[in-house]
């Protein structure tokens, strides 16, 4: 009986906890197209990137297959801003969710959002060879140009 009593306890209180965010959650990969995440005890060298209103510094940036990157990540702006890494394609379907719910919230190892004058690291891996982007997908943020490129040999 004090069994049943417990766990009634614990589902009642797990049913009074507030639900979640929106979150990314329903864009859970096992795989990425860019690569994977990296070993953050290992990174090769350190890039870093500058996000503000429109604009990434740098807005192209070259690596080779193979290469692991440390990117220290920075909201100089006067708004949040977000750094997702992937294809253009997964992109523009990702902005699209974002439209109907822009407050998402990044669980993912290849993006991050960030509020003005706050700061973040990705550790990546690039395992595979071709363009690939990474973009503001805030709504009206990549339409005002906040897109990067990421060339990998």
């Amino acid at each position: 009986m004090k069994n049943i009593i417990t766990a009634g306890l614990a589902v009642a209180a797990l049913c009074a906890l507030p639900a979640p965010a929106h979150s990314h959650d329903k864009h859970a990969h096992e795989t990425y197209s860019a690569g994977e995440p990296g070993n953050p005890k290992k990174p090769s060298r350190t890039i870093q990137v500058e996000m503000s209103e429109m604009a990434y510094t740098p807005s192209r940036i070259e690596v080779k297959r193979g290469e692991q990157i440390r990117f220290v990540i920075r909201n100089v702006g006067q708004e949040d801003h977000e750094f997702l890494l992937a294809t253009t394609e997964e992109n523009l379907k990702h902005a699209e969710d974002m439209k109907q719910h822009p407050h998402m919230e990044h669980d993912e190892p290849n993006g991050v959002r960030l509020a003005p004058k706050k700061s973040a690291e990705i550790v990546w891996k690039f395992t595979r060879a071709g363009t690939f982007e990474f973009s503001c997908l805030i709504p009206g943020h990549r339409d005002g140009g906040m897109i990067g490129q990421i060339l990998v040999k």
